[in-house]
């Protein structure tokens, strides 16, 4: 009777270790690929924005600051941006990229999660955004406070919008929504994406692209 409970317990611990072992890897497994793509972000913002604090500085320390200098920092910013990524793209057509694909096939690609990191950002600024179909202001609570968002699925009464949290456009929340809250815009995938980086500025090209939809929604 001994041997047969000291046999369970040990059967009960060997089960709860891997029990523990396996939710911990499926865990680290599910974080690593949004940890990744939230550090990309954060170092090139954080790269850029100890460049830009003496712009930072002067705006906060001058009384009676010009309109545009805000207006000026946050376009400076984005074309930062914009150029770190030009870079990086120039890089890709270089052999320096042969290099790194070699590198990356043969170390990054064994890391756990770094694989559907990568599918994930492919899908985001790859050329293939199929999944995006349009740009829309979403009422989500119905209050009159519009979000900029994305189709995702359309079901008809139902419509399926991805809403991306500003500057990262990898995470944000999924709505299904009655399509009398969703107002479709007319405008590029690129400019909604843009606006969502660059935290709203932009977001003018949104709303005159959906003036000019409302007067004529078949060239939407």
């Amino acid at each position: 009777m001994n041997i047969t409970l000291h046999a369970m317990q040990i059967n009960f611990f060997k089960r709860f270790r891997n029990f523990l072992r396996t939710t911990l890897f499926g865990g680290v497994v599910a974080l690593a690929p949004l940890t990744l793509i939230i550090f990309m972000f954060r170092w090139v913002i954080n790269l850029i924005g100890r460049n830009l604090t003496p712009l930072v500085d002067r705006l906060l320390q001058d009384p009676d600051p010009n309109p545009y200098f805000k207006f000026a920092l946050y376009v400076i910013t984005f074309a930062a941006i914009l150029i770190f990524f030009f870079i990086i793209g120039l890089i890709v057509r270089t052999r320096l990229w042969a290099f790194l694909n070699r590198f990356e096939d043969r170390y990054l690609l064994k890391i756990p999660g770094y694989k559907l990191a990568r599918e994930t950002v492919k899908q985001f600024f790859g050329k293939n955004r199929s999944f995006f179909k349009e740009v829309v202001l979403v009422d989500v609570f119905n209050s009159g406070a519009l979000m900029t968002g994305f189709i995702t699925d359309d079901q008809g009464e139902i419509i399926t919008v991805f809403v991306p949290t500003g500057p990262n456009p990898t995470s944000g929340n999924i709505f299904h929504l009655q399509k009398d809250r969703v107002f479709k815009t007319g405008a590029s995938v690129d400019n909604g994406m843009k606006s969502i980086i660059s935290c709203g500025a932009g977001s003018t090209e949104i709303f005159q692209a959906r003036e000019h939809y409302l007067l004529d929604p078949d060239k939407g």
